[in-house]
């Protein structure tokens, strides 16, 4: 991010409007090779490739907050791997990983990892460190230290299915798992940070908590997601969940969140009335069906609908729910910023 998209976004998150709104998107792996003309393969194992496709996407659209902004990523490879993971990288599809983890009593055996030596994690520092000179001739910032969240990453060590039925099945072990992989986690953040001391950020990114009921939230997410949230003194305390989000919206003030990318099946108004409007809501129009596949009329008609939506404009970056997808061209992106000029 630039200093000025920086300061607009402290100014959001404190509570002032800007005209017109800020407009920002989670920019990554499933949208950046595809737009910028590169195979998913060459977007991940070329640093100059990587380099090239977000420099093209923020210079393209420079009146949008790129989040978290050359996002070092390799996929949902990246924590996953340090536990040991078999990570597999087809040519031209999203990399996925197997799992490490048959049967919940495992835990018992599994070690934090290293995120200085082990997995990907590695990778990502080298990789911001030799292009951030590059980055930053270009007038952006390391800002953000990310990370997958608790949730996320046990079920990629164990799968989705397996893992929820541990949470009713055998808590005690669940929690235990949760507890590895948050203490990676804060490793894992404050490795980031110390290599980068323009991060004045943190986002992390886990849709599983929309699968739990708000008991479960309470007891099995909240306690490792505030952990993390308070671990930094950070202006910025970001969090992604397109799952459901109604689960977790009332308590992110309580977490440390102060700013949220929810699902486009739940409106601004709810959500500013869930978080009593103490959190900055980066959303929501359709992000598939409108923003990827839909017309440029459909997305102007979409935006406008949601800036009407919403008497009070405090608190809310435009964007969709979600991160941007695959197949969302510049045209469909200039149809956006142009609804919200007007």
């Amino acid at each position: 991010m630039t200093d000025e998209q920086w300061e607009k976004l402290l100014a959001v998150i404190n509570g002032q409007v800007l005209e017109p709104l800020p407009v920002g998107f989670i920019i990554d792996s499933p949208w950046l090779p595809g737009w910028a003309g590169m195979s998913i393969m060459d977007y991940f194992s070329s640093e100059q490739m990587w380099f090239q496709a977000n420099v093209a996407a923020v210079q393209k659209f420079p009146d949008i907050m790129s989040l978290p902004g050359f996002w070092a990523e390799f996929g949902m490879c990246t924590e996953p791997s340090a536990f040991g993971v078999k990570c597999i990288w087809p040519e031209n599809e999203f990399p996925h990983t197997g799992k490490i983890i048959a049967d919940i009593q495992q835990v018992n055996n599994l070690q934090k990892p290293n995120p200085k030596t082990d997995g990907m994690p590695p990778f990502v520092i080298q990789r911001l460190k030799h292009c951030q000179p590059k980055i930053e001739k270009a007038g952006h910032f390391i800002k953000f230290a990310v990370s997958r969240g608790p949730l996320n990453i046990a079920t990629f060590l164990m799968g989705c299915t397996e893992f929820l039925v541990a949470v009713k099945t055998n808590p005690e072990q669940a929690r235990k798992l949760l507890e590895i992989v948050t203490d990676f986690i804060i490793d894992w953040l404050e490795l980031q940070a110390e290599a980068f001391p323009s991060i004045d950020g943190i986002l992390i990114l886990d849709d599983i908590v929309g699968f739990l009921g708000d008991g479960d939230f309470k007891e099995i997410a909240m306690p490792y997601l505030k952990r993390i949230f308070h671990l930094f003194d950070a202006n910025v305390k970001f969090f992604h969940n397109d799952a459901a989000g109604l689960v977790c919206a009332p308590y992110l003030p309580e977490i440390g969140v102060n700013l949220f990318n929810f699902g486009f099946n739940h409106s601004l108004t709810e959500m500013k009335k869930l978080t009593n409007n103490a959190v900055t809501l980066l959303g929501n129009i359709p992000p598939r069906d409108v923003l990827a596949d839909g017309t440029a009329e459909e997305i102007r008609d979409s935006v406008k609908m949601l800036l009407s939506s919403v008497t009070d404009k405090s608190h809310i970056i435009l964007s969709c729910g979600g991160g941007m997808p695959p197949g969302v061209s510049t045209e469909n992106i200039e149809a956006f910023l142009s609804a919200n000029d007007l």
